[in-house]
């Protein structure tokens, strides 16, 4: 692949992640808790194996609020031909994230919990 061609691709990506940090307040909310989990990640003494999960689990959430604000905009693309199905689309897709978001507590919650416990014995 040409150098020029690699430049502009990343260049195109970044724009994207920019726009919907600008845009989404729940991408803007979900990344200031990855950059939390991140900070915890090294400030607790866990495994590689942790912080893998916790990464995946981070990473996860926010692949999936990128992916719902395709699918929002896609949709609202659609919505005069669709009218009912765009919105079972927007929730369903919001649904994944929110599921996501929930698992990734939880993961969060069982790793986290036994160090931050000890703090406080």
């Amino acid at each position: 692949m040409d150098s020029r061609k690699l430049i502009r691709s990343f260049t195109y990506a970044w724009r994207g992640l920019v726009r919907i940090f600008r845009e989404e307040p729940n991408f803007r909310l979900e990344t200031a808790a990855a950059a939390a989990v991140l900070v915890l990640m090294f400030v607790f003494d866990l495994s590689s194996a942790e912080r893998g999960i916790l990464a995946l689990a981070t990473v996860l959430v926010l692949v999936l609020e990128l992916m719902n604000s395709v699918y929002e905009r896609l949709a609202d693309l659609l919505k005069p031909r669709l009218h009912h199905y765009v919105e079972d689309i927007k929730d369903i897709m919001a649904a994944s994230v929110l599921v996501a978001a929930i698992g990734s507590v939880v993961i969060g919650l069982v790793i986290f919990w036994p160090p931050v416990s000890a703090l406080f014995r």
